[in-house]
């Protein structure tokens, strides 16, 4: 597990999950990764945009700026990463 910093961005409407405690966030993404046997990719814990909650989310559901020329801006919101599962 890598402890992250950095900023990415992400639809808030993917989200897996929602969570006022940390731990509880990490352990339902590891939940989450094992139960959907999920081989590729990543599990991400993200800090919320009120900076009071974490989010749980697919690493595929990264907007990159390739998506957002499909996807509209301002659906997107901005969430620092804090675990990478």
């Amino acid at each position: 597990m890598i402890l992250m910093d950095n900023l990415i961005l992400f639809n808030p409407g993917d989200s897996i999950g929602n969570f006022h405690d940390y731990d509880e966030a990490v352990r339902t993404a590891q939940i989450y990764r094992e139960s959907n046997q999920i081989q590729d990719g990543h599990v991400l814990v993200v800090k919320g945009v009120n900076k009071t909650s974490f989010d749980v989310f697919l690493a595929d559901n990264e907007i990159t700026h390739l998506k957002e020329q499909t996807k509209q801006q301002n659906a997107s919101k901005e969430y620092q990463i804090t675990k990478k599962i």
